[in-house]
């Protein structure tokens, strides 16, 4: 299967819109989690091989925060959303009120509400894709794991076997006030499904 790292510009716009649909919708249901405004961008769309991953959160050395699920319907896939540690604590800071004092660990209450923040985006996403390209993707209850970035792909690799070797990669800012959280969004198709997302999307893959 050719790369899609030689993409036009128009074809990377489709996938922007895709990012900025599944962030419209993510900030609307945070905010209703949360009670209170807020705001989230998507600076950036592309295409990462799969062994680039981790290099796009920091190094497979990095500890992150992930959330992550296996799609199935009619393009099944993996989805990966990986928070830095830093970007962690300040999203349960600056969104939830919740001060993180310890670099040992996450309270009960802590991952509970990062899981349920993760599954909001995640779903978000998901959904705005699965409405864009009228294919049926329904997602797998998330699992959360908070370890170096290339111990939680390779966790992935074992528990959902084979992945594609390409990822879609939305990253994302949300913006309440003047604090920025940044998060990366990772969906990677199974090897037969990403023809059938483009085709769904009319887009041609070269």
């Amino acid at each position: 299967m050719e790369s899609f790292n030689a993409f036009a510009d128009f074809q990377m716009d489709v996938l922007k819109e895709v990012g900025n649909i599944g962030a419209g919708h993510a900030a609307t249901a945070l905010s209703k989690l949360l009670d209170k405004p807020v705001d989230m961008l998507v600076p950036k769309v592309r295409m990462v091989p799969f062994e680039e991953i981790a290099d796009s959160v920091g190094g497979a050395e990095q500890v992150v925060i992930a959330i992550f699920l296996r799609v199935e319907g009619e393009t099944p896939g993996n989805l990966f959303f990986i928070l830095k540690q830093e970007s962690a604590k300040k999203l349960l800071r600056n969104l939830l009120g919740i001060e993180v004092v310890s670099d040992e660990g996450y309270t009960e209450m802590e991952i509970s509400a990062l899981s349920e923040i993760g599954n909001i985006l995640a779903g978000s996403y998901l959904s705005s894709l699965a409405d864009f390209t009228r294919l049926n993707m329904q997602p797998t209850v998330p699992s959360l794991a908070i370890d170096m970035a290339g111990a939680i792909l390779s966790y992935g690799l074992l528990q959902f076997g084979q992945m594609g070797d390409q990822a879609l990669l939305i990253d994302t800012k949300f913006l309440n006030g003047k604090d920025e959280v940044e998060g990366h969004f990772f969906l990677i198709p199974d090897p037969e499904s990403f023809e059938k997302i483009f085709i769904a999307l009319g887009v041609q893959t070269p």
